[in-house]
């Protein structure tokens, strides 16, 4: 168990005596950009937990009405409006300095590169892109979008007609393997890792906090819920995180 900073300063200082910064951000960065989380109290699957079908790669692949939905969902989605706030910029500006060694993100809103921060690492893909189920094919999902509002409930694949979806990983398939070994290695290789508006008890993300804690980096937590990884960290701030995380990276009040 680590002995736990008492301020939100001490743990701005820890970070400005650091060089190579991992953060790992979930869905709680980007509520203040009007992107709602999804397991939290106001969570989309705690209201609905149907919901969960649309991320279901057996539903969403065997079931059109799903699709359907799916589509809906992702025109009138709170991501394709939103826009990255202080703590996404924070971490671009750290990024600026020379000082981040990584960005992983459980995230699919795109926020990240939105803002300026390069090489992200996105455990769970992209919903700013699609993908064909079928071929090679894919591009930015502005394409497809455009032609749900132009009247196609369900767009296929413009090169071969097959099913297309946001370039996201659904339930029942595998996580990209060289995603993970990238996020493994910027947890492996920091002297301190952030972890950012997440329960961290979704693997295998969750996995990378204690993991960099094994290789000697000091751990800090941002995040409003308690974690199961708390006792085990330097630092835990129940700020919020559009005023907490630029604090702890910038050292500024």
């Amino acid at each position: 168990m680590a002995r736990q900073l008492r301020t939100l300063a001490e743990a701005a200082d820890l970070c400005a005596a650091r060089q190579r910064i991992t953060i790992l951000t979930g869905a709680g960065i980007s509520t203040a950009s009007g992107i709602p989380d999804y397991r939290g109290p106001d969570g989309v699957w705690t209201k609905d937990p149907k919901a969960e079908r649309i991320s279901t790669l057996d539903w969403y692949l065997n079931d059109p009405d799903v699709r359907r939905i799916a589509w809906q969902k992702e025109l009138h989605s709170p991501a394709r409006a939103a826009q990255p706030n202080v703590a996404h910029h924070a971490i671009t500006s750290l990024q600026r300095e020379g000082k981040l060694r990584g960005c992983v993100t459980t995230n699919i809103d795109g926020l990240h590169a939105l803002a300026g921060t390069t090489g992200v690492v996105e455990v769970h893909g992209s919903g700013r892109r699609w993908r064909c189920e079928d071929c090679p094919a894919g591009g930015d999902i502005r394409e497809l979008l455009d032609l749900v509002e132009a009247g196609d409930p369900d767009p296929t694949c413009p090169r071969c007609g097959g099913i297309t979806r946001a370039a996201t990983i659904l339930f029942g398939e595998n996580l990209d393997p060289d995603v993970i070994d990238a996020a493994t290695l910027a947890a492996q290789d920091c002297d301190v890792f952030i972890a950012v508006g997440t329960s961290l008890g979704v693997y295998p993300a969750a996995g990378l906090l204690p993991l960099a804690i094994r290789h000697g980096a000091p751990a800090i937590i941002v995040n409003a819920q308690e974690t199961p990884y708390d006792d085990y960290a330097t630092a835990v701030i129940r700020e919020p995180i559009a005023e907490a995380l630029p604090r702890v990276l910038t050292g500024r009040p």
